[in-house]
């Protein structure tokens, strides 16, 4: 982290007031501190390494002239609640506040960009938006892949884009990365900014992205059911699997809010099946004790069981993860039978329900206040940025970010002791 730079990059100087009127705007050598713990704060300042971000908010110079300029809005990967959100709060804002008239949906992600798919763009309104806040999804569609950066740049010069929104996860950033890299092997002035988009919660520096908290409160659900399912029969033992690739924050936040669970496993904290420790035999006990159990698994959780198999990849790069909820009921059913102890097991899988739901009201609020500061960074000049909350305020953050790998469920954190008083599951 002390070799990374949060330096905001600028297209240049910004020449043009604001029609923003007579509010408090912010400077740009108005920072965030990383860190609010003193003692960290104190050897910061003994090293002269003091870690701080750029605020959020609006400038009172802008660099383009809200009069010229052409937005474009692309919203890539997969789904997640509050995408329709953040596209009627860009296109409200770039309307009303700063006056834009012309703004360019493009369908189905980075794919929409390459003219070559032939996928034509939809002019956004506010008529053309008022009301998609209400649905799950989104109104322009979303894809993996298709980055590449010369066709892309092409694109937003055929369209007179100088202002493009890309809304998406780690695969997007890496992406628009490249295409602020081909922006700037032409001169071209085409600001480029990422709204955060992970159900997985994943993304360095940032507090919380949107539609997480819409996701993990719907994944209430499918384990309050799963519970029903589990006491439901004589040894009952009810699985629910839940997104998170390499972080499980929705399985630990979802079980936090829903005491039933009695085992969390997830992608950071190894475990094993079998063996005096493994997770089997302490399911044993707790079935002679309880006669049920509930258990919630992180999708990338135990994929050490699938070495053998043949790794394949999405279109984003991204490798396809195996089913460790439908290998875990299978061994599970053939360990107890092998200990001739009948169970009746339940597996849940959620997952395309949690992702594809309307934001719900606090997730809805955050997408507002995102799409806000990323209009206010897009007309003041700033590229390559993306925008964020951390310690409570809204902060202008770098992409090169997303080199640093995943935020991940820290074992010696608070979140993961709760996890484990919660659940009372074995160290």
């Amino acid at each position: 982290m002390d070799k990374l730079s949060f330096a905001i990059k600028s297209l240049g100087r910004s020449i043009y007031h604001s029609p923003l009127g007579d509010i408090d705007f912010v400077k740009d050598e108005e920072r965030v501190l990383f860190d609010v713990l003193w003692g960290k704060i104190k050897d910061q300042l003994h090293s002269d390494e003091l870690i701080t971000l750029e605020r959020a908010g609006p400038r009172e110079r802008l660099y383009f002239d809200s009069a010229r300029t052409v937005a474009g809005i692309a919203t890539c990967g997969g789904l997640s609640p509050g995408l329709n959100n953040v596209i009627s709060s860009l296109v409200m804002q770039l309307s009303h506040q700063y006056k834009v008239a012309d703004i360019i949906g493009i369908r189905y992600g980075y794919r929409g960009l390459h003219i070559d798919q032939k996928i034509n763009p939809l002019r956004l309104t506010p008529a053309v938006v008022e009301d998609i806040h209400n649905s799950g999804g989104s109104i322009l569609g979303s894809s993996r892949g298709y980055s590449d950066p010369v066709k892309i740049v092409d694109a937003l010069q055929q369209y007179g884009i100088n202002v493009f929104f890309a809304i998406g996860g780690d695969g997007t950033v890496r992406g628009a990365i490249e295409v602020v890299e081909e922006i700037e092997r032409r001169g071209l002035d085409i600001a480029v900014i990422n709204i955060p988009k992970t159900i997985d919660n994943d993304i360095p520096f940032i507090t919380k992205t949107f539609g997480f908290e819409t996701s993990f409160a719907e994944a209430v659900e499918a384990i309050r059911c799963a519970h029903v399912e589990a006491k439901g029969a004589p040894n009952g033992i009810g699985i629910v699997k839940l997104m998170g690739r390499e972080s499980g924050f929705i399985a630990a936040q979802a079980s936090l809010a829903q005491k039933d669970v009695n085992y969390v496993l997830v992608p950071e904290i190894d475990f094993d099946l079998e063996g005096p420790y493994g997770l089997f035999q302490n399911l044993e006990q707790r079935l002679k004790r309880r006669g049920h159990a509930l258990i919630v698994v992180a999708e990338g959780a135990g994929q050490k069981f699938f070495r053998d198999e043949q790794a394949i990849y999405d279109a984003s790069g991204n490798k396809k993860l195996c089913d460790i909820g439908g290998y875990l009921k299978q061994k599970m059913e053939e360990y107890f039978e092998s200990k001739h102890i009948d169970v009746s097991v339940k597996y849940i899988d959620p997952s395309y329900i949690i992702r594809s739901v309307p934001a719900n009201p606090s997730d809805a609020v955050y997408c507002g206040f995102l799409a806000e500061n990323a209009v206010h960074a897009a007309m003041a000049g700033k590229t390559r940025l993306i925008i964020g909350k951390w310690n409570s305020m809204f902060i202008h953050l770098p992409m090169d970010i997303i080199t640093v790998g995943r935020k991940k469920i820290d074992p010696k954190d608070a979140l993961w002791r709760s996890v484990k008083l919660s659940t009372g599951q074995p160290f």
